[in-house]
């Protein structure tokens, strides 16, 4: 019974590195579209987030079999529990992806050279929720109590590119176009605030 349930454990695991694999490859696509607007790019991040809202359901049965088949009980019980949570976060992370290429798709050319840390932000937020994500994967308590210095690290970005935003309005930068942008950025913060999310279920399922 034990070594089914371990096979299942397994497969949990596997289904929410897929998972994760799409919301990054999701983010990466959306703001590849800051750069270049196209069509194709746009459409493919659109497709992730429907495969990432497939794959919430496909964990969300299969933990619901482990409850019913296997009852688990304490730890496992968290940590079947916590999936459940985390999953919720992450098709909210590939919302989030889908509605950055939206408003790339609409910005005017030319904001890649005025704002390169945009794309520093994006890779500090993919790191944060791979890392979240890796810390569940592999019961690691420590990277997963880490993830709070890093969600600092991409609220400082934000804070940073608001600042220049600020800025660049007093010189005769368009408002209306200044306000899609921070838009951006406040995704990407977002983005990283449901990686803390699921670094608190990670914690929750291994201190109880």
């Amino acid at each position: 019974m034990r070594e089914r349930f371990d096979k299942d454990l397994d497969k949990l695991n596997n289904l929410l590195l897929e998972m994760s694999m799409l919301i990054e490859n999701a983010i990466k696509k959306s703001i590849s579209l800051f750069k270049e607007k196209d069509e194709k790019v746009a459409q493919e991040v659109y497709n992730y987030e429907e495969r990432i809202d497939i794959y919430e359901s496909i964990i969300q049965k299969h933990c619901l079999k482990l409850f019913v088949e296997q009852q688990p009980a304490a730890g496992d019980l968290r940590r079947v529990s916590s999936a459940l949570k985390m999953i919720t976060d992450m098709e909210r992370i590939g919302d989030n992806a889908r509605d950055i290429a939206e408003i790339c798709m609409i910005l005017p050319d030319g904001y890649d050279e005025k704002f390169p840390i945009i794309y520093k932000m994006a890779t500090a937020t993919i790191d944060i929720v791979n890392n979240s994500i890796n810390s569940f994967v592999n019961g690691d308590l420590e990277v997963a109590k880490k993830i709070d210095r890093e969600d600092d690290i991409v609220d400082n970005f934000f804070v940073s590119i608001r600042d220049q935003l600020v800025d660049e309005i007093k010189n005769g930068f368009d408002p209306a176009a200044a306000i899609d942008f921070i838009m951006i950025a406040k995704y990407l913060e977002r983005i990283a605030d449901h990686a803390v999310n699921i670094a608190d279920w990670v914690i929750f399922s291994i201190e109880g």
